[in-house]
C-alpha cells in the first residue's frame, strides 16, 4: 500500500484540486492496482477542508498545533500503521501529476526529493513578472538538482522509519528529514521527474515557507532598483 500525506490548515479554497490530482494519481494503471490512502492532516482548521478532503474520499485526521512538521509526521504515522511500505507528501496547495506517484516509485530509491513549478504568479500583482523571471534565473529544475520540497517528496516506509520520521519543526521539517536520511545512508533521488505545480500565493501558511521566500525574493528584487530614501515593500 502507498500513503499520501497532506498537510492543511484552512484550505477550503484550493485542496478540492489538490485532492482530485492526487486520487487521479493513486488510480494510474502502471500502479498495478496497488491500493493507495490518503491522509490529510487539518491542523487548526476552520473552515470545510475537512468535508471537502472527506467528500473526496480522503482519510481526515485533527489536530490544533498550527506546526506542519507535526502535522506531516502524524500523517505518516496514520499511513505506516495502516501498512504503507511508501509515503508520498504534498501540499493541500499544490496539483500532483497524473504519474507523480508511479514516477517517484521508478527511481527506486530510498527517498525522492521532487522539484517543483508554479504556472500562475498573479498574486504578486505588478511584481509577477519580476518574481517569475527571478525564480525561472535561480530554480533548477532539472535532474540532479538540490532542492527540498515538501510538496514533492516521497520516502519509503524502512527509510523514514530509520531516519526518526520528521521532527516537529514549524518550518524546514523537510529539509531535517532529507539530512536525516542522508546521515543514514539513505539513497536519495534528486529528480524533476514526478511533477508538481504549487502556489505562488502570498500568505504562506509556513513562516519562512516558499510564500516568504518569494516575498523576499519581491523584497530584494525591489530594494535593488528603488532610488535612495524609497519606501520598501510591504
Amino acid at each position: 500500500m502507498l500513503g499520501i500525506v497532506i498537510p492543511a490548515h484552512n484550505e477550503a479554497l484550493l485542496i478540492g484540486s489538490t485532492l482530485d490530482a492526487v486520487m487521479a494519481a493513486a488510480r494510474h494503471p502502471d500502479l498495478r492496482d496497488e491500493p493507495v490512502e490518503v491522509v490529510v492532516v487539518l491542523d487548526s482548521c476552520s473552515d470545510a477542508t475537512g468535508v471537502i478532503a472527506a467528500r473526496a474520499g480522503a482519510r481526515t485526521v485533527s489536530l490544533r498545533v498550527q506546526n506542519v512538521g507535526v502535522a506531516r509526521a502524524v500523517g505518516a504515522e496514520a499511513m505506516l500503521a495502516a501498512g504503507a511500505r511508501w509515503l508520498a507528501f504534498t501540499d493541500a496547495d499544490t496539483v500532483v501529476s497524473p504519474s507523480w506517484l508511479v514516477d517517484q516509485l521508478a527511481q527506486e530509491a530510498d527517498a525522492v526529493c521532487g522539484s517543483i513549478g508554479v504556472d500562475d504568479w498573479s498574486a504578486h500583482g505588478d511584481h509577477a513578472g519580476a518574481i517569475e523571471a527571478h525564480f525561472q534565473k535561480t530554480y533548477s529544475d532539472v535532474d540532479g538538482h538540490s532542492h527540498i520540497h515538501g510538496a514533492n517528496l516521497g520516502v519509503s516506509a524502512a527509510a523514514y522509519r530509520r531516519a526518526g520520521g520528521f521532527r516537529h519543526l514549524a518550518c524546514s521539517e523537510d529539509v531535517a528529514l532529507v539530512r536525516a536520511l542522508e546521515a543514514t545512508g539513505a539513497r536519495i533521488a534528486w529528480s524533476a521527474k514526478p511533477r508538481v505545480v504549487t502556489s505562488s500565493r502570498r500568505d504562506g501558511r509556513a513562516r519562512g515557507g516558499f510564500a516568504d521566500a518569494l516575498l523576499a525574493a519581491v523584497a530584494a528584487g525591489v530594494a535593488a532598483v528603488a532610488p535612495p530614501g524609497a519606501a520598501a515593500v510591504g
